[in-house]
């Protein structure tokens, strides 16, 4: 029988490879709504007032994320309200930013592009009794966005001109890779997340009935080659675990797998196969 993750399993702060800091930084606090938390010379640390969400890993020179590579499709910040969602339209549009858009059924969500290539996708739930399940798998789709309904929610001019507010954080974290059935058997069998939906050349996987946590997808990347520490892309996803004991049997089911783990205080780290770091810790 498959060891699952706990049911209130959460990412922690992510981090992306960046080229230019203050292109970056322009980008992510001007047009995404995300506050410097904090900077050094090599990285800067973004999130919401009380918050870290996403750090960004400076590495001057380095070439766009290049999507025939596996590793990053997009980073998923979820807002904690429709209005929220209505307001990054809005602040996106008002800085000519491009911006894909898709009604999922269980999620509304846009999708926008750092000057690095690298991906997010901005994004609200649906209440969960408004999901449907067949089975064991949710029934999710690409309709059309309600672009007119988002905007026309109470407040989103007010939100639209502020940073992103208090209960925004990473929803889910969608991968690029090279075999789908490499990716269950790691994601799913070693890890521990439940499949909860399959789509042509995608499946998805999460802890606790989400509708996912982890995307993964070949429609670029079959068969393709790890991620080049000299593209943008991912650098860093943090696996939040509520307790010592469910960190501890994730750690024996990597190692069981074949996957080393180094200490990190009262937590770990390990690489996935398509040389992702993960860091593992305990929730605050």
């Amino acid at each position: 029988m498959i060891e699952r993750l706990p049911d209130d399993f959460r990412f922690g702060p992510a981090a992306l490879r960046v080229s230019d800091a203050e292109r970056a930084l322009d980008f992510y606090v001007k047009k995404i709504g995300l506050e410097l938390r904090g900077r050094t010379d090599t990285a800067a640390m973004l999130g919401t007032q009380d918050q870290d969400l996403l750090q960004l890993d400076i590495r001057l020179g380095i070439a766009p994320r290049n999507y025939k590579e596996t590793g990053l499709y997009h980073v998923a910040i979820l807002v904690p309200d429709r209005a929220s969602l209505g307001a990054a339209i809005a602040r996106l549009a008002a800085n000519k930013v491009k911006l894909g858009a898709a009604d999922h059924l269980v999620s509304e969500a846009i999708y926008a592009w750092d000057p690095d290539n690298n991906g997010i996708e901005i994004y609200r739930d649906r209440q969960r009794d408004e999901w449907t399940w067949r089975e064991d798998q949710v029934q999710m789709a690409n309709r059309p966005l309600d672009f007119d309904g988002l905007l026309a929610e109470p407040d989103v001019e007010a939100l639209a001109a502020k940073p992103m507010k208090s209960g925004t954080r990473i929803g889910h974290i969608h991968l690029e890779v090279d075999d789908l059935a490499k990716a269950k058997a790691f994601y799913a069998e070693v890890i521990g997340f439940a499949p909860t939906a399959t789509l042509p050349g995608a499946q998805f996987l999460s802890a606790g009935g989400y509708h996912h946590h982890l995307g993964t997808n070949i429609w670029e990347s079959r068969n393709g080659p790890p991620p080049s520490p000299g593209n943008a892309g991912i650098s860093l996803m943090t696996f939040e675990l509520p307790d010592k004991g469910s960190m501890q049997a994730l750690k024996a089911r990597l190692e069981a797998a074949g996957t080393s783990t180094t200490a990190n205080g009262p937590g770990f780290e390990f690489i996935d196969p398509w040389l992702t770091p993960v860091t593992v810790r305990l929730r605050a």
